[in-house]
Parts: structure tokens; C-alpha cells; sequence
């Protein structure tokens, strides 16, 4: 199925019923007083969130939803029935504003999350309730609230605790194929990646975490250029961010060092919050460099990296395309999402974790 991540829909909730104006016409009783009932409320528009779906294609071809109108009142203290609510089942990771303010109407981020997104309007007061010692007739009622009414934009993020970012054909597919049951496609050509893919990583046979892969990254994506910067919001839920380098480009031209710092660059540009989560470097394509030169490669490329970007986090040198040192990487990235997870060390510093990946 097409990973469909945006959509646009319009919800109007149910007006409420209008309240009745009556009066007791019945035999033996000639001064019935007022009976009119209230009006039913509105059906209100609700949205949960559901493990089980998986895009928003649903709401790409149904683009309205329109709550059912609560009844008027009748006579003889008739109350009108209240209109269904609507329940809109949306993937957890859900996002969805207000379309003409901007502002973020609900977040689902767990599952069987049930939110009120439109309430109904209110039903309008029959003539029984305007009945007083000074109005023993009364003929006021009043009419049903109409019920809220959105244009919505939905966003759908992936839940992952690990992303990856690089330039297309930097290896992120092969990685996720490697480390984890998802098989995204894979090709000798860049842009293969079209759509996020999310992988779940098993350390042991209790643990895990989940790798979300995106598009490719280039140079000039936060002005617009290539796909990458429309799916980083799927990165904004991540804890970790690996940052994958060609350390062996086919082409003779190619800069690893140049095309790296440019990557950091646009995410620095597009979102400087998602920018500033921990990112480690992989450098990938090992088994493209002959053995006894990988060294040697390795420190050329982390001397020169570092001097232009003044990075000092963790690193590490794999083959995704054999399984090369993905090992001691799936086992340093659970090491580091336990220690997120722990509130005893919730205010460590990123050069203690560093040091503490590193001895691993």
C-alpha cells in the first residue's frame, strides 16, 4: 500500500435540535400549562488512535464528515434524540491542526487515544423551562447551538526510537535490511527510498527498538530540493539519529567529508530542535575499501570531519551490505536508549554518554 502521511479533511459536527414550544391539550385539563421539550444534541466528532492502521489513505478519498443533527423537541415533555457521534480511527503518531490557524488540535501518540475534535451543539430549550409564577404561558423557546466546524490537516510521524539521515544511495535501506525484518527496496541508483520504512531491530528475544529510514537528504533539500525534508518530521519522535556516510564513493569527484557537513547543514537549517538530538556517525560501505587501507581511511575521514564540523560523538565503520559491524551498533544504540529511559540518568551529559558507547 502507498504510504500516504498528509491529508486534508473537513469535520462538522452536528447542530442540536430546537427546543418545542407546547402546550397540555388534554380532556378535564382547560389551563394546560407549557410541555414543549429540548432539542437533542448534536453528534460530536471524535478520533482514536489506532496501532492497527498504518497510513491516512482512508482520508485522502473521504474527505468529509458531517455529524448527524440532534432532534427538535416535542410536546408532552418530548425530549429529542441526541445525533451519533463519529468516530474517525486514525494511525498512532497522528498529528492533526487547524487548518486556517495553525494550531495543533490533537497528538496521537498511543494507542486506543480517543480525542474530542468537533463537538456537537447543544440542544435548544423548550418552553417548560421559561415557566414562572409572573409567566404561566410562556411561548419562548430557543433553538439548537450549531456544532464546531474544522478544516483540518492531518500529519501522520512514524514512532521510532532510532533514524537515519544521509545522502540518497548513502546505504540506509541496505542497513535496515540488515538489522532488522523490513525490506524496503534497494538499487544502484539514488532515490530509491520514496517513503519512510520502519523496521523493528531485535537485541535479544525481550528487547528491541524500531529504525525509521527516509529519503535521502542533498544539498539545497531545505529550500525545497529532492524528497528528504518533506518526511523529517518523522524524525522529530526519535531519540538517536545515525547519520550515514559513503566513506567510499564511486565517484572520483565525490567528497565524503564536504557532502556529510552539507547534511548537517540542512538539517541545522531546516529544524535546528531536530538538529540538536544526539547524532552518531556510520560510516558505511567498509568492504569497498581494501583491508588493510580501512584505517587509515577511517582517520583521514573523522580528522578532516571533525575540523569542519567540530563533531565528537560516537562513530562507527560498517558494511551494511555483509552485516559488517552492525553488531557492536545495535548493541550501543540499545545501551543508549536504556540509558535514556532511566530517570537516575536523565541529566547525564552527552560526553559521558559518548564514553560510555565508546567502551562498549
Amino acid at each position: 500500500m502507498k504510504f500516504i502521511d498528509e491529508a486534508k479533511i473537513y469535520v462538522k459536527a452536528g447542530d442540536g435540535g430546537n427546543g418545542a414550544a407546547t402546550f397540555r391539550r388534554e380532556k378535564y385539563i382547560p389551563m394546560g400549562g407549557p410541555n414543549g421539550g429540548d432539542g437533542g444534541r448534536g453528534g460530536s466528532i471524535y478520533v482514536i488512535a489506532d496501532r492497527n492502521i498504518n497510513t491516512l489513505v482512508d482520508y485522502r478519498y473521504t474527505r468529509k464528515f458531517i455529524g448527524k443533527r440532534g432532534e427538535n423537541g416535542g410536546g408532552a415533555d418530548q425530549y429529542g434524540a441526541g445525533g451519533d457521534d463519529i468516530i474517525l480511527r486514525m494511525p498512532v503518531g497522528t498529528v492533526i491542526y487547524n487548518q486556517n490557524t495553525d494550531e495543533i488540535l490533537a497528538d496521537l501518540s498511543e494507542h486506543d487515544q480517543k480525542i474530542l475534535i468537533a463537538k456537537g451543539g447543544k440542544g435548544g430549550l423548550g418552553n417548560l423551562h421559561f415557566k414562572s409564577s409572573t409567566n404561566r404561558a410562556p411561548r419562548q423557546k430557543t433553538n439548537g447551538e450549531q456544532g464546531e466546524e474544522y478544516e483540518l490537516r492531518l500529519e501522520l510521524r512514524v514512532l521510532a526510537d532510532v533514524g537515519l539521515l544521509g545522502l540518497p544511495n548513502a546505504g540506509k535501506s541496505t542497513l535496515i535490511r540488515a538489522i532488522s525484518s523490513a525490506r524496503p527496496k534497494v538499487a544502484d541508483y539514488p532515490f530509491t527510498t520514496l517513503h519512510p520504512n520502519l523496521g523493528v531491530v531485535r537485541v535479544d528475544d525481550e528487547k528491541s527498538f524500531v529504525v525509521a529510514d527516509v529519503p535521502g537528504l542533498i544539498e539545497g533539500a531545505a529550500d525545497g530540493a529532492g524528497l528528504g525534508i518533506r518526511f523529517l518530521k518523522h524524525l522529530q519522535r526519535t531519540r538517536i539519529l545515525l547519520h550515514l556516510v559513503d566513506i567510499a564513493p564511486i565517484d572520483p569527484d565525490a567528497d565524503p567529508v564536504r557532502d556529510a557537513k552539507a547534511i548537517v547543514g540542512e538539517l541545522i537549517k531546516h529544524d535546528p530542535e531536530l538538529a540538536n538530538k544526539p547524532r552518531w556517525l556510520v560510516l558505511n560501505k567498509l568492504d569497498l575499501i581494501p583491508e588493510e587501507d580501512r584505517e587509515k581511511a577511517i582517520k583521514d575521514f573523522l580528522k578532516a570531519y571533525k575540523k569542519a564540523t567540530k563533531y565528537d560523538g560516537p562513530y562507527f565503520p560498517i558494511a551494511a551490505i555483509n552485516g559488517e559491524g552492525t553488531k557492536p551498533l545495535i548493541y550501543a544504540i540499545h545501551e543508549a536508549l536504556e540509558q535514556m529511559a532511566r530517570p537516575e540518568v536523565a541529566d547525564e551529559t552527552d560526553d559521558d554518554l559518548n564514553e560510555d558507547i565508546q567502551e562498549s
